[in-house]
């Protein structure tokens, strides 16, 4: 039960963490270069498109401001972009360059490609009568699949667009690679072409304290349920001490009539690894198959207002379920070294007597 305790929830955390983890990489750079002021753009374009592994290369700009229509306004994360719509914008019917919002707010606002929209930046203009709002009238180009897990809106603009609102400010690059295990080899690559002064981040980095919390929930996951597990080791020297006790005489025959006491502790090992044996393995089929019909089945649901999911996902790794093995075997079998050892420590004279 305590390795098939751990399985599930083991999968369920998984599940969760898989979803949440393809949501936001695939809205994050493969890498992203910021490039120190004064350098010329066009030059670093060409000198990291040139290097290997790179797909693409894409100047791109990020800045705060408002959405305006019709009376409405909503602040949201502004992205300017060179060429196409980037990857990091998914489910777009049309990549051509154009102003972009999400399915979400294109569904609640009901706007339609062909509209226009005003976008004002969080950056004013200062002029001889006081600050003056930066703002643009555009046409609405489409839109793209927000988020699940997003919680601020964002938008897409050509970057000329981007730059008449924010200035040029920090100089950025989008680079893509053919995927994401490759991603942080290629960022050392353009590191080593690129100026010191340039900043070179790989997905990983990007995400590093998203990383590390996902990873320490997983572990102090692990531990609190494996607590299970050592209960059920404990209660294995039970009932080896118990068995012990019941059957001194038949040890102490034993022992008499030439049993050495290796002998003795290897019935009690041998007794052990079949209780580890038996259990585990029917914790393994019990917490895998019930985690395939959760999963298959969806028969955990969730309120969809309240989560960005509406059912408990669950995801069996097989490395996590040898891990799981490894260390219920190791624990249970150090809990019957201990009452194997206190056989094989048995006089044969002082059992008889008893």
């Amino acid at each position: 039960l305590g390795v098939a305790a751990l399985i599930l929830s083991s999968a369920a955390l998984t599940g969760f963490q898989d979803v949440l983890r393809s949501e936001v990489l695939a809205r994050t750079p493969h890498v992203e270069v910021t490039l120190p002021t004064g350098t010329n753009l066009e030059d670093m374009v060409a000198i990291v498109g040139r290097v290997s592994g790179v797909v693409s290369v894409q100047p791109w700009l990020r800045g705060r401001g408002w959405l305006v229509s019709t009376g409405r306004a909503r602040p949201v994360e502004i992205v300017g972009f060179v060429g196409s719509l980037p990857d990091q914008f998914p489910e777009a019917a049309n990549r051509e360059p154009g102003l972009y919002v999400s399915h979400r707010l294109s569904r609640s606002w009901g706007v339609e490609p062909g509209e226009f929209l005003e976008i004002v930046s969080a950056k004013p203009t200062l002029t001889p009568v006081g600050p003056q709002p930066r703002l643009l009238r555009r046409v609405l180009s489409g839109s793209f699949q927000a988020g699940r897990t997003e919680q601020d809106e964002r938008i897409a603009v050509p970057l000329d667009d981007a730059v008449s609102l924010f200035g040029a400010g920090e100089r950025r690059l989008l680079v893509t690679t053919p995927d994401l295990q490759q991603a942080e080899d290629v960022a050392q690559r353009i590191a080593a072409v690129l100026p010191p002064a340039a900043e070179v981040r790989s997905w990983r980095d990007l995400n590093q304290a998203l990383l590390f919390l996902l990873r320490l929930e997983k572990s102090l996951m692990f531990v609190a349920v494996f607590l299970i597990i050592v209960v059920a080791a404990m209660a294995v020297i039970s009932d080896l001490m118990l068995i012990q006790a019941h059957k001194q005489s038949e040890m102490g025959m034993l022992g008499a009539m030439g049993a050495r006491r290796v002998s003795l502790r290897r019935i009690y090992l041998w007794l052990g690894a079949l209780l580890v044996g038996v259990g585990a393995s029917l914790g393994t089929v019990l917490g895998v198959v019930a985690a395939w019909i959760l999963d298959r089945f969806r028969l955990l649901s969730l309120p969809g207002d309240v989560y960005f999911l509406d059912h408990v996902p669950f995801l069996v790794r097989p490395q996590e379920v040898l891990l799981i093995l490894a260390a219920t075997v190791a624990l249970t079998l150090g809990c019957s070294w201990v009452a194997a050892a206190r056989a094989g420590s048995l006089r044969p004279v002082e059992a008889l007597r008893r």
